[in-house]
């Protein structure tokens, strides 16, 4: 049996099941947030003026061709799928409409400062916790309060101490885009 030819269907399926960018999954969209848009279902020559990057402006919405401004930020990519493909049905500009959006995941980050070697904006993963943003920005410094690292979160502060994590991994706490982590100086 020749297993060239099995070996090559493998590749190319492990190839198409591998994403070459991540994707995030259904995210909530923010102001800021870059989006990809792709139409189908219309006229091959009324594709190209839809599909397409997009950026959220600071009032929350995206401007598209035929149907001009709706609202993005606050709602799900599955919301605003079905909002654009309704507007473009209930304007009778495309009668069947299909819209695939995706966002980017490295349009998403979590910001981590304060006393940490390289404060920045790391990029959001699904696996992203406390400690490996902390450690993607260089880990702590010789003077920071590893006991006490603030986690700013949808307008709270959830107070983390990174020792009781490194004791138990199982408390290390899940990021979501727009996380921020602040690691403060010890006075000691």
């Amino acid at each position: 049996m020749n297993v060239r030819p099995l070996f090559l269907v493998i590749l190319m399926m492990a190839v198409v099941a591998v994403p070459s960018v991540v994707r995030a999954q259904n995210v909530v969209l923010r102001d800021g947030d870059q989006i990809e848009i792709r139409l189908g279902g219309v006229p091959a020559e009324d594709i190209a003026q839809v599909t397409g990057s997009y950026t959220i402006d600071g009032q929350g919405f995206i401007n598209l061709a035929h149907i001009g401004k709706v609202r993005a930020a606050g709602l799900t990519q599955d919301q605003l799928q079905s909002a654009i493909e309704n507007a473009y049905r209930s304007q009778e500009i495309y009668t069947n409409p299909s819209i695939t959006l995706s966002v980017p995941m490295a349009a998403r980050f979590v910001d981590v400062g304060g006393d940490v070697r390289a404060p920045q904006r790391v990029p959001f993963t699904p696996d992203l916790t406390v400690l490996g943003a902390i450690t993607a920005a260089g880990g702590f410094t010789e003077f920071a309060d590893q006991s006490k690292v603030r986690l700013l979160r949808d307008g709270n502060v959830i107070m983390v101490s990174v020792r009781e994590i490194r004791k138990q991994p199982s408390k290390d706490i899940p990021l979501k885009p727009g996380d921020k982590i602040q690691v403060p100086q010890s006075f000691w």
